[in-house]
Order: C-alpha cells, then structure tokens, then sequence
C-alpha cells in the first residue's frame, strides 16, 4: 500500500509545495554532503546542477580585480542555489561557496528544466525566490554601504543562525572578513563588542549566539526588512 505519511523537505522554499508535486521533485533529486570551501559554481562557467540545502549554506561572492571580495547574497534552507535557470540562462553570475558544511538536496539542470515545466506551483514559487533574492542584493549592497561593520556582522550572523538551524556553528575571522568585505581587524573589534555584551561567545572560529534578540537589537534594520520580504512573498 502508499504510504500515508506525508512528504517532507528540511528546504523551506520545497516544503510547501502541493504533496504530489514535491513527490515528484524529490524522486529526481538526490541528497548530498557540501563541505566549506567547495566552490559550486563560477561566473561564466555552465550551471550542472541546482543545489536546495537543508542544513548547509553558501555564499554568493563577488570578485572584482582578481583578489578583492564581496558577499553578495547567503542561501542557506529558506532558497535555492541556481536562480539564473529561472531566466533560461545556463551559467553562472557569482562564485558559489560553502561557508557551512551539511546536506543538500541536489539536481541536474536538464532535470530541473523538465520539473519546472511539469509543475506550475513549483515555477511559481521559485519566481517569487528569484525576486526575493534579488532584493537580497541590491539590500546587501546598501547595507555595506551606510551600516557600520558591527551591525553588519550582527545581522550576519543571524543570518547564518537562521540558515544552519543552529546556535553554534563554526566560522573563521577570515571567512567573515570576506562576507563582509572589510579587514580581519574589523571582525575582530566587531566580534569582541558582540563579546562584551554577552550577545555571543568566540573562540578559534566557534561562536554560539547567547542572546539573539540582543544580537537582533545590535542589527541594522536589513535583517529585519529582508525576513519580511520572505515571509511577505513566500509565506
């Protein structure tokens, strides 16, 4: 006999898909391990997959001059890595990096394409990601541009709190410094000011948020307007 219990996905944006679409998804995708570093994609280069973590997350970075970066966008369980595809364009716009280690779901562009075309709510909903992610840019950007770096930080590292599920996870001073685009010596007097109002603990790499609605308080309003803008579009 079927069975009665109902499909399920860690991804958000998959979750409320209608059952037998999910169903459908999900036989063509399988499950994978991201580790930090791996580099899933590069501008230019051609789109293999489409990547739906659950409990990993990656990087969308910007490299201007061969050396200087930028984080331009974090898609961790509420997205989807592969957007261009939205727009029948097959390679990618950014570097995709892991910065946190864990599963995804994965699947092949050929198959993607086919499932966007089999299913209306599943086209749909990722139009709407796409858009959201959009937004996601351009308040990046204003956000680096008039916010100060410990704001900054508070609001990113929300941000990866909501995306690896977790209150713990490991992050260097480096990596944030590239996310941030600003000097190691800027995390590190942004990190022990977070410290010093018992809003985080740090220690080689390994922080735990202490008291995430002080660390909300210590955010610029982005992180706020941008859970809005997901919740607003994507329910």
């Amino acid at each position: 006999m079927p069975s009665t219990q109902p499909i399920t996905s860690e991804n958000h944006l998959l979750a409320r898909l209608p059952r037998k679409d999910l169903e459908h998804f999900l036989a063509r995708c399988e499950s994978v391990h991201l580790t930090v570093a791996d580099e899933l994609g590069a501008p230019g280069m051609p789109i293999e997959h489409v990547y739906f973590p659950t409990d990993s997350f990656i990087s969308l970075v910007m490299v201007i001059d061969d050396h200087s970066r930028l984080e331009v966008g974090l898609i961790g369980c509420e997205g989807m890595l592969g957007t261009p595809l939205m727009f029948g364009i097959k390679v990618a716009s950014f570097y995709a990096v892991v910065q946190g280690a864990g599963s995804a779901l994965r699947i092949a562009t050929a198959a993607f394409s086919r499932e966007l075309e089999h299913s209306a709510a599943l086209h749909k909903r990722l139009q709407g990601y796409t858009y959201v992610l959009k937004n996601q840019f351009a308040r990046m950007a204003a956000c680096t541009r008039f916010h100060v770096v410990e704001q900054r930080l508070a609001r990113l590292l929300l941000m990866i709190q909501d995306r690896a599920r977790a209150n713990h996870f490991h992050l260097t001073h480096e990596a944030m410094a590239h996310m941030l685009g600003v000097r190691r010596v800027g995390v590190t007097k942004a990190a022990t000011a977070l410290h010093r109002q018992n809003l985080i603990s740090y220690s080689r790499g390994d922080i735990t948020i202490l008291d995430r609605n002080g660390l909300e308080a210590a955010s610029c309003e982005c992180y706020a307007a941008e859970r809005s803008m997901y919740e607003r579009v994507l329910g």
